[in-house]
């Protein structure tokens, strides 16, 4: 079995959200991380993609939402160029290759809007077989940090996916 993340962050939350999630998913399957404009066009020999972002504007980055971000630091971005609604754009169909989605977000109750849960509808149109619902990890700020935990929880979640999949079940 084999596991992609594929990441795509702007100040460095969602990288780290993916790390943890990889080493909860990696302590089962084999598993490769990667930076959204380092992923595959066609990721071959996936047996699980697991895919996440930051929330802009409710729902996945798009390049204003990018230029936005940028101008909120001086630090250069983890993603710089393309984002995830790109990559997925051109992600070619598929018939039940498992996945996943995250996101990372500041949440507040009853807050519309979501990267993973449009990331997830995309996959789900491709044909990926969606292993669980869409996960959304909390930072404090636009820039962050995490919120206290949700390193921890990542672990686990990603822990809870590897054990979906039918050689762990």
């Amino acid at each position: 079995m084999n596991t992609l993340i594929v990441f795509e962050s702007m100040f460095g939350n969602t990288r780290d959200i993916a790390e943890a999630i990889a080493a909860g998913v990696s302590s089962s399957v084999a598993t490769e991380i990667v930076e959204v404009g380092d992923a595959p066009p066609r990721p071959e020999g996936v047996d699980l993609l697991v895919i996440g972002g930051p929330t802009h504007q409710f729902g996945l980055s798009r390049p204003d939402s990018r230029k936005k971000a940028a101008s909120e630091t001086d630090q250069p971005l983890v993603s710089p160029d393309i984002g995830l609604r790109e990559w997925i754009g051109d992600l070619p169909k598929v018939s039940g290759v498992a996945a996943a989605t995250f996101d990372t977000s500041i949440r507040k109750p009853n807050l519309p809007g979501s990267a993973a849960r449009g990331a997830q509808k995309r996959l789900k149109r491709l044909g990926y077989r969606i292993l669980l619902p869409a996960e959304i990890f909390r930072v404090e700020g636009t820039t962050g940090p995490i919120t206290d935990g949700e390193l921890d929880r990542a672990r686990a979640w990603g822990q809870r996916l590897a054990d979906t999949l039918p050689a762990h079940s």
